[in-house]
């Protein structure tokens, strides 16, 4: 999903804040805050008159990367499918479609529907692309947001996905390639070998053969479509990622089917939507 984030040059609401920065009408600034899409220092804010000091930083989701629609669109009814929770956290099984966070067109996400659950807001602390399914942890608290935060800061997250690519990959093999925004292609990323990429690793194990491959993907990193610019950086994109040249399917092809956090392990059930392979 595209973001904007910027540091307040003097004290201001949050909505003047966010007029002055996207050059924006009150009714659509408004809108933003309303619906959830914005966070001051990492905090969502709902009340567009708060007062901002100068220097915090402001992240506003402008929209979702990758709009879903028809059968990749969530039905209206779909139930929170939880996988384990308890007083420190919620985790949860995304399905594909869905957005991780509330979007300015007041689009239900997977945030809303994690603190319908509990009562009270859920602390985000990762997000997946809407088109990617999987393992989603939800900080139930604000010391556990906090310590789930500092987990994935600290590198400290272990994650695993699946992805669906043409046949021919690899058996394994580790991609390190840094990655930057492609000026040519507004939302996608690319690998470049200069010096201002964001650092970036995935190791990757072909797990079955056929007409396409299952891969096994171990992201180092955290970064912005890493898993998807580094397997078409190799020739091999996701099927059905149709931003960077992926072969026709239902949906970007790409699960988040294992966490580990300090010990702690979830894994989300491979969904339908997989070709048996």
């Amino acid at each position: 999903m595209k973001r904007r984030t910027f540091e307040v040059p003097t004290e201001a609401p949050l909505s003047q804040a966010l007029m002055s920065e996207l050059g924006e009408s009150a009714e659509v600034a408004g809108r933003r805050v309303s619906t959830g899409a914005v966070y001051v220092d990492g905090r969502r804010v709902r009340d567009g008159q708060a007062r901002v000091a100068k220097g915090s930083r402001v992240s506003v989701v402008l929209e979702a990367s990758g709009a879903s629609t028809g059968a990749n669109r969530p039905a209206d009814d779909v139930a929170l499918e939880v996988l384990f929770e308890d007083g420190a956290v919620l985790v949860v099984n995304k399905p594909p479609g869905l957005p991780a966070q509330p979007t300015p067109d007041g689009e239900r996400s997977l945030l809303d529907l994690a603190t319908k659950h509990l009562g009270h807001d859920a602390g985000l602390v990762h997000r997946l692309d809407r088109e990617t399914s999987g393992v989603t942890v939800f900080g139930v608290t604000k010391k556990s947001t906090s310590a789930l935060a500092a987990a994935f800061r600290e590198g400290r997250a272990k994650k695993e996905y699946l992805a669906v690519v043409s046949a021919g990959v690899p058996e394994s093999g580790v991609i390190d390639a840094p990655l930057q925004k492609d000026p040519s292609r507004p939302g996608r990323w690319r690998t470049t070998s200069s010096g201002n990429g964001l650092e970036a690793s995935t190791r990757f194990e072909c797990a079955s053969r056929g007409a396409v491959c299952l891969v096994r993907l171990f992201p180092a990193t955290g970064r912005t479509h890493q898993l998807r610019a580094h397997l078409a950086s190799i020739g091999f994109p996701i099927v059905g990622d149709a931003l960077y040249g992926g072969a026709d399917g239902p949906r970007c092809l790409l699960h988040a089917r294992q966490l580990e956090i300090d010990g702690s392990r979830w894994e989300a059930p491979v969904p339908s939507d997989f070709p048996s392979v």
